[in-house]
């Protein structure tokens, strides 16, 4: 005959109870905690996304991340956006100052009136003061860009403007070329922000297009090359200038 198990006392019964409701409370916890470990990895991951994203947006010389609208703002936005009949179907003549350096350019406002009114109408408020260039590239595409008075690459005037005017059919941005730089995807995402190409550069479409090409440098083209030359503050083909590249004027007529 087997023998059997002695029945186990009372306090035994509750002391194992104890015993498996802590247990069930642990792996409750740990269950928990791995699941917040996830979200905080998903969150984490996420945060990181958005910053690539807009790292990425700069990459392709876009001002900020990617907006989701393609189309003209219906807004009172629209109404501050300078009116391109202030261009006068005319050629523009200017300079500016980088730091001390000068820089000769026209504006042609005939094959892009309403960035160039948009120019000419920021720089005779003097919005161009004292506004840093944020960007230079050294390779792969060479341009320098200026313009975002926040000097983080996401600052603008207050309003964006379309549609993009007399973008390079073959999408070569000449050496000496000025161009409205914009959000990926994103026609109607042009402010104040503006690049130089310093030497002939590649540039693919988007969805959206080109990018205007609003005037060209007639002199100093030197200044942004020495820029360029020093390099970026991170040693990197694409960030900030080494040393700080300050517009002190600008001036159109």
């Amino acid at each position: 005959m087997a023998n059997k198990k002695s029945p186990l006392s009372k306090a035994a019964q509750q002391r194992v109870k104890t015993y498996e409701a802590k247990s069930n409370q642990h792996e409750s916890r740990k269950g928990q905690r791995r699941r917040d470990n996830r979200i905080a990895v998903i969150a984490g991951v996420s945060a990181l996304a958005l910053a690539l994203g807009a790292q990425l947006g700069y990459a392709t010389l876009n001002p900020s991340t990617p907006s989701a609208s393609s189309s003209p703002d219906t807004s009172d936005n629209v109404l501050k956006v300078p009116d391109k009949a202030l261009a006068e179907d005319r050629t523009w003549t200017g300079s500016m100052t980088l730091n001390d350096g000068k820089v000769g350019f026209e504006l042609d406002g005939k094959k892009a009136p309403q960035a160039v009114a948009n120019f000419v109408t920021l720089a005779k408020r003097a919005y161009f003061k004292g506004v840093n260039c944020h960007r230079v590239t050294t390779e792969a595409m060479y341009v320098l860009q200026c313009g975002d008075p926040l000097g983080t690459g996401s600052g603008g005037p207050g309003y964006n403007f379309g549609p993009i005017e007399n973008a390079p059919a073959d999408n070569i941005y000449g050496e000496g070329l000025l161009a409205m730089a914009r959000r990926g995807g994103d026609a109607y995402s042009q402010g104040s922000q503006f690049f130089i190409v310093y030497k002939d550069t590649q540039l693919g479409s988007d969805a959206a297009g080109g990018y205007t090409v609003f005037g060209k440098v007639t002199s100093g083209l030197d200044v942004v090359k020495a820029i360029a030359a020093d390099g970026t503050a991170d040693g990197s083909g694409d960030g900030q200038p080494k040393n700080a590249v300050i517009i002190s004027s600008v001036n159109v007529k």
